[in-house]
């Protein structure tokens, strides 16, 4: 018997460009014949540079399209040439209604049909060409590797990104200037077309002031492993440190280094050995402006060298993360026409300041705008999800279940866009153990210090998680590390109230009230610290400082009640529903509504 040989399958090692127009329903919603018209015109002008470089377009995706390339440098090159037209074209037309392609490139092996390609080759591309900034490029490492020194541009290391539905991370580079030509007078080199990407930034060299070479590893380490930390922070673009090296000793000119390297941050320090001290000193600079936005004194005695690196290094990326939204947000501010980043950034700040109703409720009004401009934005997903959370478990509205339900619901759709994206399996996590289920958190929990063994909120989740599982006498320890390695995060007062929280469930009352005054001394604007006071208080017998913390938590959210407080169910583990009608007791004697 003869068998049909299958159809032979033509695959090959193709450069795949994917193109498409950034904001393009917010585009179309506004005007759609102006915005189709506006389309039809720039491909027309714009493709020819695809054939010009031995590419085919393989099909039109509606507001972009999919071409195919022999040569990484040819895709490269065919890229630049049609943004530069593009931008051309639209540069006179006002910023809200300007049409801006975004680029993904990539080299891989892919299948390969008369009109179209598939595979994972090409999948990356499309996944790159959505990170991309409009009007910029952004291409994988293995085109990278083809087109280093072969083109005239340059490029900033984004470091590895999480790619939709891509099983390993991609490490992405994208465009930021041309390189610049030297004339005979040695002029500097001018800016490219391309803005400094948002949250990028440029960790230089360290400098180690102790006059001991024999520091320079560990001063070096610092920069190293800062640099890699820093890339972890959602949608950050840290440049590779071979880039920043340069003379140690020799005078920084941070605006030069923001233009050369296209950055809009630069952080310095130096570090000094003294005795058996270490100091540090670190600057935060506005790369554009040489703006000092913030600065910090490191000192402690000297210890374990590696075990002082790591410390230092946690409590650095911690800081700065905060810092940087702070930073973006303020640049938002002044945006006449924010985009979904601008709004997110902007709403991250609100929910930094607090907890209140008020900065939840500005927070909201942030994430859902820039869910407006991009339906698909993770982290306005995920910024929405935890304003839901956060009020759905104050007690003090009735529609608690409805809000946890929806936040869940919106992380679920975070995660399927990616997976690993720490903040989103924080976000889960915290829906899961206010909905009793303080396992699963936890293991949410887990996977997000996996994702980044230095995420100082996984710690502290970690802790209020366990006294919802009845072993409040865990919820210290983790709260301390998370103190450590953040010892001035925005969120502290959230953690030490969970310790004071823990406390009263244990029975351990006077330790409770201190933590929870520790709780709203840093943050006089947190309800629930006022409140968990007013029961330890009331539980020790001072019935008159109760019912004045009382009357603070309940001005700052009235619908507080003991019936809100007990009907969200959280846990019914046995031990912990014990030290809840402990706490009740102690909420009645300060004089806080039944509801």
């Amino acid at each position: 018997m003869v068998h049909d040989r299958p159809a032979r399958i033509e695959r090959r090692l193709s450069a795949i460009l994917a193109a498409d127009v950034a904001g393009y329903s917010r585009l179309m919603h506004q005007n759609e014949e102006a915005t189709h018209t506006k389309l039809t015109a720039l491909l027309a002008h714009g493709t020819p540079a695809i054939s010009e470089h031995g590419g085919r377009i393989v099909k039109s995706t509606g507001d972009g399209f999919l071409a195919e390339f022999p040569s990484a440098v040819e895709a490269v090159r065919a890229a630049i040439q049609f943004q530069n037209r593009v931008k051309q074209l639209t540069n006179a037309e006002a910023e809200d209604r300007r049409l801006a392609f975004r680029i993904g490139i990539n080299v891989g092996d892919v299948i390969v049909e008369p009109h179209d390609v598939f595979g994972d080759g090409v999948n990356i591309a499309a996944r790159l060409e959505n990170i991309a900034e409009p009007g910029g490029i952004c291409i994988s490492s293995s085109a990278y590797d083809h087109v280093k020194g072969r083109v005239s541009v340059e490029f900033i290391d984004l470091g590895e990104q999480i790619l939709r539905n891509i099983h390993s991370p991609v490490r992405v580079y994208a465009v930021v200037r041309a390189r610049p030509r030297s004339t005979a007078q040695g002029e500097s080199a001018k800016p490219g077309p391309l803005s400094p990407p948002r949250l990028s930034i440029v960790v230089l060299p360290f400098i180690n002031l102790s006059g001991d070479r024999e520091q320079d590893y560990f001063v070096d380490g610092v920069t190293e492993s800062l640099t890699t930390d820093l890339s972890r922070i959602s949608g950050s673009c840290v440049t590779a440190r071979n880039v920043s090296v340069s003379d140690k000793r020799g005078a920084v000119d941070v605006r030069q280094v923001g233009r050369e390297l296209n950055v809009r941050y630069v952080l310095e320090g130096s570090v000094q050995r003294g005795g058996n001290r270490l100091r540090m000193n670190v600057q935060l600079i506005d790369a554009m402006s040489g703006q000092h936005l913030w600065a910090e004194r490191f000192e402690k005695p000297i210890a374990d060298l590696f075990d002082m690196q790591d410390e230092i290094v946690s409590r650095l990326a911690n800081t700065l993360g905060a810092q940087l939204i702070v930073a973006e947000a303020r640049r938002a501010e002044r945006t006449l026409h924010p985009d979904a980043m601008d709004l997110y950034f902007q709403g991250r700040a609100c929910v930094m300041k607090g907890l209140s109703l008020e900065c939840l409720t500005q927070a909201r009004n942030f994430f859902e705008r820039a869910l407006e401009c991009d339906p698909g934005s993770v982290e306005a997903m995920i910024g929405l999800a935890n304003v839901d959370t956060t009020v759905g478990g104050s007690f003090t509205t009735d529609d608690g279940p409805a809000r946890l339900s929806a936040a869940e619901a919106m992380v679920n759709k975070a995660l399927s866009i990616r997976p690993n994206y720490t903040s989103a399996h924080l976000a889960r996590g915290w829906v899961q153990i206010l909905t009793n289920r303080a396992a699963q958190g936890i293991r949410e929990f887990e996977h997000a210090l996996v994702l980044n063994p230095n995420e100082a909120n996984a710690h502290a989740a970690l802790g209020c998680a366990k006294f919802y599982m009845g072993r409040a006498t865990e919820t210290e320890g983790h709260i301390l590390e998370a103190l450590r390695l953040s010892p001035r995060d925005f969120q502290a007062y959230h953690w030490t109230c969970f310790v004071g929280v823990a406390k009263l469930l244990l029975g351990s009352d006077v330790d409770a009230v201190s933590w929870l005054r520790r709780s709203t001394e840093a943050n006089r604007n947190y309800h629930l610290a006022h409140l968990a006071l007013a029961a330890a208080l009331g539980l020790t017998g001072a019935l008159d400082e109760a019912q004045t913390a009382a009357r603070t938590g309940l001005a700052l959210n009235p619908g507080f009640t003991i019936r809100r407080f007990l009907a969200a169910q959280q846990s019914n583990n046995p031990i912990y529903l014990a030290g809840l009608k402990r706490s009740c007791e102690g909420l009645r004697l300060a004089g806080v509504p039944e509801g």
